[in-house]
């Protein structure tokens, strides 16, 4: 049975539940019509309050999911997964309620709805109740919830998070948030009823209180070590990520608010926390750990550019599809990528753990029609090179490139690379080994007959063939001969024209970026070629592109399995056909999965 006042009311509304901002946005629409003003509308101010405060808080976590700027500074390193974006989904609750609530409040005492716009006396009185009051509060009623019954039955849902982020402060029940308005709610209401309060006060109040509650909660350490040392009372003034960071790790300690004094007060403060923090603030600048495997991705296109963590985390944990709300964020994207063909280098996109490896997955600054240009060959090109040059002083293992950054055009697969550096010890993949392995083993066995679009090195690959079986591969130069073919394997893009000389019921294996466009309703489409990771995969919370979660591309699972093997040589270039069995059954063994087997096998369950 669920405990009283745990669940929230509006639960069950889903995205429904922004219709709880109706009244207040109808009210604001009333006074402009009406009463032709909304200055003084108190419905103005409690929306505009709450976009502010719901940026902060998406701010906050943009900025720690960077990881190409906060890798070296992050206090727990593993990554966060799906099951805890899942779970701090709705973390936003908190604003509903603290919207009404204020509008109760607004409701019981009309006068403040006529603040002025600044009191200079507000501050210090806001100050002073949050010390005398919020803190202590704060501080007493957060260790009653540390007790069993507490714990157990609301604050182990916030506890529950192992890795946190700003929108774990928001996850928690409606209890604990009742509580929690009620703390945030007193200096500001105090301050107004004592006859000092302004509009200035409310808004900085509230946006400051939610600066420091993510502040506390970022996972990436900010605050320098050597303010604490010129300035040691400060450390029991302003608690630091790390300092909270502890509370979520070692839960009997550190239950102050943001000030550490209340900690020192009670008994309660982590004996590590100033030493811990200064060890991870002082060695913000070096890499702590390097990764076994890397894959180097590309962007697609702008829109597919704001499928990343760092951008809107609930987004980029689900298969990337167009939505109407990226489009007003396109112009800001298309600036963006005018800055990074100018000058940006390869950054880190996301990581994983697998079998007690680092995984991570770099960046090329590049979007997918540029592959294309022919001046922006070498350019690219000197990206790639200096990525698996990096990769090669850091100690990498195994470097998989994405589909267009092994073009057979732009560099041979990965061979001019191997080529000009043949004393490299990372070792560079392109996949392409078991990405034939994943479209082998989807082709029904009934199929007799299939037209592959991939490659204009024909007499080679028939020459590679046993002698017996060369009579079978026949090149064809145009797409009416394969007008009664109903399996085609598409390697390069396709036009719709060009899709329309396949009979009807023909099914299109692809393996292209991007994928080809759906056009033939008689026709089916399938996915690019992919394997579902391991189950014991650790830390992955962003889906690859339009895969599903815990599924990547066939290149990137192909490095992945050259890694997990220990195998030495590069794979670039041609695909070795005798060792495609080899890698397919290595990456079962390993305990990647077919995407259409795991998907069924869910379902199963």
């Amino acid at each position: 049975m669920v405990a009283p006042l745990s669940a929230w009311p509006w639960e069950n509304l889903g995205p429904f539940k922004y219709l709880l901002y109706g009244p207040f946005l109808a009210k604001v629409l009333y006074s402009r019509i009406q009463e032709e003003t909304i200055e003084e509308s108190w419905c103005l101010h409690i929306l505009i309050i709450c976009a502010l405060r719901a940026s902060i808080y998406q701010y906050w976590t943009s900025w720690s999911n960077m990881l190409f700027l906060t890798r070296n500074r992050r206090i727990l390193p593993q990554g966060v997964d799906f099951k805890q974006i899942d779970k701090e989904w709705d973390w936003d609750n908190f604003l509903i309620l603290q919207a009404l609530l204020a509008s109760m409040a607004l409701y019981i005492f009309p006068s403040l709805s006529s603040l002025p716009l600044w009191n200079s006396g507000g501050f210090i009185a806001v100050i002073l109740l949050h010390v005398g009051v919020s803190e202590p509060l704060y501080y007493w009623i957060h260790k009653c919830f540390h007790g069993n019954y507490l714990l157990t039955h609301y604050h182990s849902l916030h506890h529950s998070s192992p890795v946190p982020q700003a929108f774990t402060a928001g996850n928690a029940t409606f209890l604990e948030h009742l509580i929690l308005s009620a703390v945030i709610g007193l200096p500001v209401m105090g301050t107004c009823l004592l006859g000092c309060g302004s509009i200035a006060t409310v808004y900085g109040y509230l946006l400051i209180f939610d600066f420091l509650r993510c502040l506390g909660h970022c996972n990436v350490e900010v605050v320098p070590h050597h303010w604490f040392e010129k300035l040691p009372l400060l450390k029991y003034l302003l608690y630091t990520p790390t300092y909270h960071s502890l509370h979520h790790t070692e839960m009997g300690t550190n239950f102050c608010l943001f000030m550490p004094l209340f900690d020192a007060l009670g008994n309660t403060m982590n004996t590590k926390s100033w030493e811990l923090h200064k060890n991870i603030s002082s060695n913000s600048g070096t890499n702590k750990r390097v990764p076994d495997f890397v894959f180097l991705a590309h962007v697609v296109d702008i829109m597919s550019a704001m499928h990343s963590p760092f951008v809107l985390r609930s987004f980029g944990s689900t298969p990337f599809t167009t939505r109407l709300f990226l489009l007003p964020m396109w112009p800001f994207t298309f600036g963006v990528m005018l800055v990074m063909w100018a000058r940006s280098k390869t950054f880190l996109f996301s990581f994983y753990n697998l079998r007690g490896r680092l995984h991570q997955t770099w960046v090329v600054p590049r979007f997918g029609f540029q592959y294309f240009l022919p001046f922006a060959t070498d350019g690219i090109n000197k990206h790639i090179e200096e990525a698996i040059l990096r990769a090669d002083r850091l100690g990498v293992k195994v470097l998989s490139l994405a589909a267009l950054n092994k073009n057979e055009a732009l560099n041979g697969g990965g061979t001019l690379f191997v080529n000009k550096h043949p004393n490299l010890k990372v070792r560079v993949v392109h996949g392409n080994t078991l990405t034939a392995a994943v479209i082998l083993n989807e082709i029904p066995v009934e199929v007799k007959e299939m037209l592959t679009l991939s490659t204009e090195r024909f007499q080679k690959v028939q020459k590679e063939a046993p002698t017996e079986f060369q009579k079978y591969l026949v090149q064809v130069t145009k797409y009416h001969a394969a007008q009664n073919c109903k399996a085609w394997i598409v390697g390069k893009w396709i036009t719709p024209r060009e899709q329309s000389w396949a009979p009807t019921g023909t099914h299109f294996h692809q393996f292209v970026v991007p994928p080809i466009f759906s056009f033939r309703r008689d026709c089916t489409y399938g996915d690019l070629a992919a394997m579902r990771l391991p189950d014991d995969v650790e830390g992955l919370g962003s889906c690859e592109y339009t895969m599903e979660r815990g599924v990547v591309h066939a290149c990137h699972a192909g490095g992945v399995v050259h890694r997990l093997e220990g195998w030495t040589h590069h794979e670039v270039g041609a695909i070795d056909v005798d060792r495609i069995d080899l890698v397919w059954k290595a990456a079962l063994k390993h305990g990647l999965k077919p995407v259409k087997l795991s998907t069924k096998k869910e379902k199963e369950k």
